[in-house]
């Protein structure tokens, strides 16, 4: 059993995810390009280590995608395609660290590094889930393939060419992807839906010159006040988006999805507790989960302009600018959005401005049916790794490269993460249970099993 295999080799299977979690492979800092290659090699050969047949390293324009399969199983053995990312996030501010983010330690039964979450040591456990099948039978039940790539944290701008390009060898009948949090310690969940995003600049100007406010107030209409202005227009009381049109392939919740969220341990005192805040807020008629992981959003993320020095400087500036995000969910358009976004802003915006709206990214939101192969699989999987039957959620988070398999591959996706939002994935002192991780190794082995059993209608 993978349990046995588990208790066998931990402190080997620590050693080497300590080496993994030492590579400083940061995808966006070009001084870290060397590091980034040498971990792509480091997953290939791993790869050929535990017993994958075929390993291919492929350079892309930007960082190495590493591939590797097995298809031993056969023709008519269903194919699992798993995805994964081997680079991380930069790690500023670095003071704010307990240890070096690329020294792991271990501690209070948890590892303490970069990417030892996000999304490295979650990579890690389904290569172990393998070796273990490996070992115990020499083979594997069905046909694996392993698509890591190393672009994630920098919005995968190379995968969608390579697997356009690649098509044929990517084929598959389901997508597994572990780099989502399940709900809380010892519950296991199962994502099936992924916000999508839509994110936006917004630039008024006013005057050619930043004004002395004294000299020229109450003349000339100061475009930070009109930025905020337009803003405050964008949502009513009820918390719902303005925008003509924002709402119309927005899909309602069915009864059944919304039992699910209400199933979900809450408590909205320990919620407020958590962030220090007085209260929740947001779309009137909708809980907290909902809101969070099933129904669109419109935030600020940035605003500024004029004097934001030390001090005071009475001026009147000449320009304003906010970023602006919106989470879309099923079945909305980044696209769309973006275009009925910017309509509106332009007829909202009062005619004292000159109005500048700029497109920066966004992605489509993604839906897996809850009814699929894998799903039911995964369900199987988990309740049996962790004794405990896991819920269905929503995410409110965009993993953008979820509607590529599905429009490229034709195939459904399967979230399994093994993570928590508590781990600080992004963050200093981010870190990953070890708990987690073993039960990961075991509930992705059965997944194999599970899925195989499944499809062939056992």
């Amino acid at each position: 059993m993978t349990e046995s295999f588990i208790a066998k080799n931990k402190e080997r299977m620590l050693k080497e995810l300590t080496e993994l979690l030492s590579i400083p492979s940061i995808s966006t800092e070009p001084s870290n390009a060397a590091d980034v290659q040498r971990c792509a090699e480091w997953i290939a050969d791993h790869c050929r280590a535990i017993g994958m047949t075929e390993t291919r390293i492929y350079p892309t324009p930007g960082h190495p995608i590493v591939y590797a399969e097995w298809l031993g199983a056969g023709a008519d053995a269903p194919t699992v395609l798993f995805y994964g990312h081997y680079d991380v996030q930069p790690v500023d501010p670095l003071h704010l660290w307990t240890n070096p983010p690329f020294e792991p330690v271990f501690r209070d039964g948890k590892v303490f590094a970069r990417g030892a979450t996000d999304d490295k040591g979650q990579v890690f456990l389904h290569l172990k889930a393998l070796e273990a099948l490996f070992a115990e039978r020499g083979s594997l039940p069905v046909n694996v393939k392993l698509l890591i790539e190393g672009e994630e944290e920098i919005g995968s701008p190379n995968l969608e060419p390579f697997m356009n390009e690649y098509r044929e060898m990517l084929r598959c009948d389901t997508v597994l992807i572990s780099d989502t949090p399940i709900f809380a310690p010892g519950l296991p969940s199962l994502v099936y839906g992924l916000r999508g995003l839509c994110y936006m600049e917004v630039e008024f100007t006013g005057p050619n010159r930043d004004l002395h406010s004294g000299t020229f107030g109450g003349a000339v209409h100061n475009p930070i006040n009109a930025l905020a202005e337009t803003i405050a227009r964008l949502k009513d009381g009820f918390g719902r988006i303005t925008i003509p049109g924002f709402y119309g392939d927005v899909v309602p919740l069915t009864q059944e999805e919304r039992e699910d969220f209400a199933r979900l341990p809450y408590n909205d005192q320990a919620y407020c507790d958590e962030l220090d805040i007085s209260s929740t807020y947001g779309e009137f008629g909708y809980s907290t989960y909902e809101r969070t992981g099933a129904r669109p959003t419109l935030d600020v993320n940035g605003i500024w302009g004029g004097f934001i020095g030390e001090g005071a400087k009475t001026v009147l500036p000449s320009k304003a600018t906010a970023k602006i995000s919106m989470r879309l969910v099923p079945h909305q358009k980044t696209d769309t959005i973006a275009a009925l976004f910017e309509e509106h802003i332009r007829t909202i915006a009062p005619p004292t401005m000159k109005v500048k709206v700029t497109n920066l990214h966004g992605a489509d939101p993604a839906l897996t049916p809850r009814d699929s192969d894998g799903v039911k699989a995964a369900v199987k999987a988990l309740e049996y790794a962790y004794n405990a039957k896991p819920v269905l959620s929503r995410e409110g988070g965009s993993i953008p490269v979820c509607l590529l398999f599905d429009t490229i591959l034709n195939a459904p996706t399967v979230l399994m993460g093994f993570g928590l939002n508590t781990e600080n994935a992004h963050s200093p002192d981010e870190h990953f249970s070890l708990e987690n991780f073993e039960k990961g190794i075991i509930a992705t082995s059965v997944f194999y099993d599970e899925f195989l059993s499944i499809a062939r209608g056992a």
